[in-house]
């Protein structure tokens, strides 16, 4: 598994996987439409293609030589999705079974699939498994979860297929998203020394994004028993989102002292999303086990914020996937 191709590999993930890989030996072709800018660098044994995952016989030929394809392309986050209901589907949905035939085509060995554990929309099931029923609460979600059973179709000696449902990703990346909760309230954190919860009892499960990447890594190396027609949950951390505002409020407050005390404001939510999932499969599995939590994450952002990683955070809108959407729209 030498030669990796990554979809969305200039994406928020991506551009912290894409090193890591590099790091360890990996060939990476990055295939990414570039709808949020490349912050990669050129590397030796990295390629990158400006491409439209929907441009299937591009797609294709961008598969040849490849072992395995880890797919992280989508229109990602229900604002986004909503934009434009018609191009998001075409790119998280109708595109997506083409793409799994044309890698099985050109001899692709592994094909891993990044859904969501949003796909359980609301439960009060104390620990949410892979065996649950999926109730998607909107479109971005319901695509999702509708593209698993399509991959798996596809599922052969040779062609090794897994999903998995990673938990909402939190972090520092060059290609930096404020549009997720953890990053969102250490922006607010830092900036105006205001976190505002919306909502505050519902419970979302978090990963770390260094953990996410050492999770794709494993999924390169593990033995095609082990994940073949596999899916698994991905997460660390269950946590309500006032809890979440907690851990930001006291890290931030010991990393930057000087910004004051912290306030946390609640309002109001038609945000319902709560659930609780349960990632023993994959430890018990895969021995896959997350080593960095909430507070590493906020540390990390707060590291970045003193090192002018961050400028203009409260108004540069290449944080929001929807803003960029929104002036691309425009031009």
């Amino acid at each position: 598994m030498k030669n990796v191709l990554i979809t969305g590999g200039a994406g928020y993930v991506g551009t912290v996987l894409v090193p890591q890989l590099l790091g360890r030996g990996y060939r990476v072709t990055v295939y990414d439409v570039m709808y949020y800018g490349c912050e990669l660098k050129p590397e030796p044994g990295l390629r990158i293609i400006e491409g439209d995952i929907r441009d299937t016989p591009r797609f294709r030929e961008a598969c040849r030589g490849m072992d395995a394809v880890i797919h992280l392309a989508c229109i990602s986050n229900d604002p986004s999705f909503e934009l434009d209901e018609e191009l998001s589907r075409t790119i998280n949905y109708d595109c997506f079974e083409p793409m799994v035939i044309a890698a099985k085509e050109q001899r692709v060995q592994r094909f891993v699939y990044a859904s969501t554990s949003s796909v359980y929309g609301v439960s009060d099931e104390p620990e949410v498994t892979e065996d649950h029923p999926l109730v998607p609460l909107t479109l971005y979600n319901r695509y999702k979860g509708l593209c698993e059973p399509l991959l798996f179709k596809h599922q052969a000696p040779d062609f090794v297929c897994v999903t998995i449902r990673p938990a909402t990703i939190c972090g520092y990346s060059p290609r930096m998203r404020l549009d997720l909760s953890v990053n969102i309230l250490t922006n607010h954190a830092v900036n105006t020394g205001t976190i505002t919860v919306f909502g505050g009892g519902q419970l979302r499960p978090n990963l770390h994004i260094q953990d996410v990447c050492d999770l794709y890594a494993l999924l390169l190396e593990a033995p095609d028993e082990a994940i073949a027609g596999e899916t698994f949950n991905a997460g660390y951390q269950n946590h309500s989102i006032m809890d979440i505002a907690s851990i930001v409020r006291r890290v931030v407050q010991e990393e930057l002292p000087e910004r004051g005390e912290i306030a946390i404001v609640t309002t109001p939510t038609s945000d319902i999303r709560s659930y609780h999932i349960n990632s023993d499969k994959i430890a018990r599995r895969l021995g896959f086990r997350p080593t960095r939590g909430i507070e590493d994450a906020v540390r990390d952002l707060c590291r970045a914020f003193k090192q002018g990683q961050l400028p203009d955070s409260m108004t540069d809108e290449r944080y929001v996937n929807v803003k960029v959407l929104k002036q691309r729209r425009a031009v």
